[in-house]
């Protein structure tokens, strides 16, 4: 009885539990909403592979059986001895040698001589000088020249140098001689006679000397002053001096340069201009110039400008007439392509000095007779693209607009019979210096290509369209320039190169003058000169650092073209020499 009552408690008990739990569980879960938005893909995995031992109850099973070892040392004598390691060095280029001197000879057809001597001498560590002696001479005759034709220059160079620290300085001196001869007569003109009786021979002299100074870490940077003296065989005389000096000053983060010159020349010639039908009166000149010219860059990583203005004074003594000129001094390049594409262009002007030194330069069969003032650049406007397409081809164009007054060309003087001086230039056979105004539009392209280390190849052409104020033909001006040249080492010993040009067709006028003086009642006759092309060529052998061999030719076409009217050139011409380098 009382087990059946306890049994029944316990019941009761536990039903009254359950009821109490379900009513928590009720009250603490609540109602939720689940929406499934995915249907619910199961993966399987890879099942794991329990690793077991089977057991084998094979009985020809073999047993392994246990070893067990053991070292017998035996001491063994060795006269071995390893050798020490050295590391691999780099062969190295010896170095070329040097030496402070070389002497150059040739000799050549027609009869033409060559000779160079140059030193280079350090005194001590601050200080040293250079000599250089040159001579070009030629003994041949041109064919169809009734005159001679002979020339010959000679000229003398020195310097001293001395450097510090901050600055340098230093002097130079030279000295040159030029025989000419003024043999293009016209063809058919003069009778043998005549001809025989001319001395058509001149000689010109120079001597100068200069004296200059360079300065670090200053507002002065430089200046540099040189004379010199030119004269004649027929008494013509001048003498010019250049001083010129620069100075610099930080403004702010750019550079404000001012630059200043003094350019003075004057002269004489004893003789008169061949329009004249008598030599009188004698022809003076005295030209001074007093330019400065600042500037301020304008500097960064892909951009430089150069803004600035040349104010030049100008002074003519003889005529009592002076001016004052403003010019532009403004340049700009800009980096396009890195080093592929510069763009750059300016505008600038000058007031040119020219000089009877100058004029025999660039024609050595001018007459005594010159009428020297000075050109009046007014600017020169022009535009370019340069770069580098490859690393071992470069290019460079440019256009150009340039407005010069008083332009300096060259024409043949007049045959004036009635003159009497003391050298024959009067029949023809020499050029006067003509001026005009000049506007000139130009083109100008080049290239270079450097194949590889030992063979480079380079090549440019110019074109010139030009508008004077006369109407007159640019005289002797061409209109169509062009070049090539190449070098080429070829291995250790040889190496050669060529250079070939062209000049296209130039205008001239041959006139005869009359009682009057007055040019433009001379009698004329226009003269068109024909473009000419010109081959040199020279290869060489080295036989050792001091010791080498060449041979030049030059107008390999054998073509006797006329750079100036009625001067006709030598035909082929070539020389063989030696080189020899040394140490004094």
């Amino acid at each position: 009885m009382h087990k059946h009552i306890k049994l029944t408690l316990i019941f009761l008990t536990g039903v009254f539990q359950f009821a109490i739990a379900q009513e928590e569980e009720k009250d603490d879960i609540g109602t939720e909403t689940v929406t499934v938005t995915k249907a619910y893909t199961p993966t399987i995995n890879d099942a794991f592979k329990i690793k077991t031992i089977p057991n084998l109850n094979d009985s020809i099973v073999l047993q392994k059986k246990k070893i067990n070892y053991s070292i017998f040392s035996v001491p063994v004598a060795s006269t071995f001895t390893p050798a020490k390691g050295k590391a691999s060095a780099v062969k190295k280029t010896p170095p070329p040698v040097l030496y402070n001197s070389y002497a150059s000879a040739g000799v050549g057809n027609p009869a033409n001589l060559m000779g160079k001597f140059y030193t280079s001498r350090t005194i001590d560590r601050e200080s040293g000088y250079t000599l250089g002696l040159e001579h070009n001479s030629s003994r041949g005759d041109i064919d169809g020249v009734a005159l001679d034709n002979i020339y010959s220059n000679s000229k003398l160079d020195a310097s001293y140098t001395k450097r510090d620290s901050d600055f340098d300085w230093g002097v130079d001196v030279g000295a040159q001689h030029q025989l000419y001869n003024w043999y293009g007569i016209p063809d058919a003109t003069f009778t043998e006679e005549e001809v025989d009786g001319i001395d058509e021979r001149q000689n010109y002299y120079m001597a100068e000397a200069s004296g200059h100074i360079n300065v670090e870490d200053s507002y002065f940077e430089n200046a540099k002053l040189e004379y010199r003296r030119f004269w004649d065989a027929v008494k013509s005389g001048e003498n010019r001096a250049v001083f010129k000096t620069g100075f610099s000053f930080p403004v702010a983060d750019e550079n404000f340069r001012v630059k200043a010159k003094v350019d003075y020349v004057s002269g004489s010639f004893k003789n008169s201009s061949l329009n004249n039908p008598t030599n009188t009166p004698e022809i003076n000149y005295s030209n001074l110039q007093v330019g400065i010219n600042p500037s301020l860059a304008l500097l960064n990583e892909d951009f430089s400008l150069n803004l600035g203005v040349n104010l030049v004074y100008g002074l003519d003594s003889e005529n009592s007439d002076s001016n004052f000129y403003i010019y532009p001094a403004v340049t700009a390049s800009y980096r396009l392509l890195d080093d592929m594409a510069i763009v750059y262009g300016g505008v600038e002007g000058d007031l040119m000095q020219n000089s009877y030194y100058g004029f025999v330069e660039d024609n050595p069969y001018v007459s005594p007779t010159l009428d020297i003032v000075p050109t009046d650049k007014k600017y020169d406007a022009y535009v370019g693209l340069k770069g580098q397409i490859l690393p071992n081809l470069s290019y460079n164009v440019k256009v150009s607009y340039t407005t010069e007054d008083r332009k300096a060309l060259y024409k043949l003087n007049a045959i004036n019979d009635s003159r009497t001086d003391e050298k024959g230039y009067y029949y023809g056979n020499s050029f006067e210096v003509f001026y005009d105004d000049v506007k000139t539009i130009g083109a100008f392209g080049e290239l270079n290509v450097d194949v590889n280390r030992n063979f480079s190849l380079g090549v440019n052409v110019e074109y010139f369209n030009y508008n004077t104020e006369t109407d007159n033909p640019a005289w002797n001006l061409p209109d169509l320039k062009g070049s090539l040249f190449m070098d080429y080492q070829i291995g250790e010993k040889w190496y050669a190169g060529a250079n070939l040009f062209y000049v296209g067709e130039r205008d001239d006028v041959a006139t005869i003058a009359s009682a009057s003086g007055i040019p433009a009642e001379f009698f004329a006759t226009r003269v068109v000169l024909d473009g000419y092309f010109d081959a040199n060529f020279h290869v060489g052998y080295r036989w050792n650092d001091q010791l080498s061999f060449f041979v030049k030719m030059a107008n390999i076409a054998n073509n006797n073209y006329q750079r100036f009217s009625n001067y006709p050139v030598q035909g082929l011409q070539v020389m063989g020499g030696l080189t020899y380098k040394f140490d004094l």
